[in-house]
């Protein structure tokens, strides 16, 4: 079974935590799925389980939402955060709720399900469509590197947004559109790279990157076994190891997407293996870096994707 990417700490209390909570926000409508602010008046509460989607939120509500985003912190690992009392009371605050759903938050339905509000939640795993339990393989909860659900999820925030001020509908929508726009630019060099490197063999670390690599028309050589074994966080099997480390040493991959964020022993002869064999590496991420907005972001993921094609090519 693949991890949870969070870890829930202290369960008990911050059910506790959430009964007080609950009796604090008696004044909110759960019917209307806002908290206790009224309708038109001051900004909408927003929290985003990550600042990706929190990012994405700020750039279609603007000055209109307060957003707080639970992981805000691009030197943590992701997968070994623990949620607190802090974020319970945000949450119980809130008025439109982000998740990327798919196994990777679970910690954000456990602590609505303890609040009485009822924000309005968007959850970008079953806005994307996709199947979140295939046949074959498992599916890739990293969804803020597949374009087409960002500009769904985008469209679904203008919608909530508008909803609950009716009166900045207009606003929302406008940033909705410039917005997509500069996610339609990015699946166009996403299509450029496509057209010339289609085919072309990738290994990775984790499925992070990976739909953003498909995409491009990269084929994922890395052993199935290896990446299921790190994302998991369990030891991967001496011939895995070997079978991942002859994708450098033979060539057969142009470059290795990188996670920055979980690294440990094995990952690291990974990437030695790369270095040692001139394939160019490509660090990526799970939360977005300082200083970067999504869209910022992506447009560097895809060009450092571009130069280490580039590189691998000549």
């Amino acid at each position: 079974m693949k991890r949870s990417a969070f870890t829930l700490a202290a369960s008990a209390s911050l059910a506790a935590l959430a009964l007080t909570l609950t009796g604090c926000s008696a004044s909110a409508d759960p019917a209307a799925g806002t908290s206790a602010s009224p309708a038109g008046s001051g900004r909408i509460t927003v929290v985003a389980s990550t600042n990706v989607w929190g990012d994405v939120a700020k750039q279609i509500g603007g000055d209109k939402v307060a957003v707080t985003s639970i992981i805000d912190d691009p030197d943590k690992d992701p997968h070994e955060y623990s949620a607190s009392g802090q974020n319970q009371l945000a949450l119980s605050k809130a008025q439109v709720v982000i998740t990327n759903g798919g196994g990777y938050d679970d910690f954000v339905d456990e602590m609505l399900h303890a609040l009485k509000t009822k924000p309005t939640v968007l959850n970008a795993a079953d806005i994307s469509g996709y199947d979140q339990n295939p046949s074959n393989g498992e599916f890739n909860e990293h969804l803020w590197y597949d374009l087409p659900t960002v500009t769904n999820v985008a469209a679904k925030l203008e919608k909530a947004f508008a909803k609950a001020r009716p009166g900045s509908a207009a606003t929302f929508e406008a940033n909705e559109t410039r917005f997509a726009a500069s996610v339609a630019e990015l699946q166009t060099r996403e299509s450029q790279l496509k057209s010339t490197y289609a085919g072309e063999g990738a290994a990775i670390t984790e499925p992070v990157p990976l739909y953003m690599l498909e995409a491009i028309g990269l084929v994922d050589k890395t052993p199935q076994k290896f990446s299921e074994a790190i994302e998991n966080d369990t030891d991967v099997a001496p011939s895995v190891l070997n079978e991942t480390l002859a994708l450098f040493s033979s060539h057969k991959v142009a470059l290795l997407a990188y996670n920055e964020q979980t690294t440990g022993a094995q990952t690291q002869k990974v990437l030695d293996a790369a270095k040692a064999n001139d394939v160019p590496v490509v660090p990526v991420t799970e939360t977005l870096p300082r200083g970067k907005t999504y869209i910022s972001w992506m447009r560097a993921n895809l060009d450092a994707i571009g130069a280490a094609l580039q590189k691998a090519g000549s």
